[in-house]
């Protein structure tokens, strides 16, 4: 079976190349393009992670993040934030909400999907 990812980024390119990358890779894929779209889909989808930006209209990724280890129904969703801010405590915010990773961009698409993989529980 496989899994389904939400990637919520307001940059196209990156939103392209991340749904071509994990589509290529066997996964449901499903995009959002501000943080208050990322909530709705997380809601109403129940993606196993959210491939997750910092800096999003709307709401930022710290926000959504939040809101869904608020949430009784969504806080066991899987959450790699992305995200150019890569400073320590960026970072330290960023898990402090509780992603459960953290990749600063510009990072390695093969480190990416290592990341994915061993994030949804699947032999690398």
């Amino acid at each position: 079976m496989s899994h389904k990812i939400l990637i919520a980024d307001d940059e196209p390119n990156i939103l392209i190349s991340l749904e071509f990358l994990m589509k290529r890779e066997g996964y449901e894929v499903l995009v959002a393009r501000d943080g208050q779209e990322a909530l709705e889909a997380i809601e109403r989808e129940r993606p196993a992670l959210v491939l997750l930006d910092v800096m999003m209209p709307v709401k930022t990724g710290f926000d959504v993040c939040h809101e869904v280890r608020a949430s009784e129904t969504l806080r066991e969703t899987l959450i790699l934030m992305l995200t150019a801010k890569g400073r320590d405590t960026d970072v330290a915010k960023g898990l402090a909400l509780g992603a459960n990773a953290y990749m600063t961009k510009p990072f390695s698409t093969k480190e990416l999907v290592q990341k994915v993989r061993e994030m949804l529980g699947e032999a690398t």
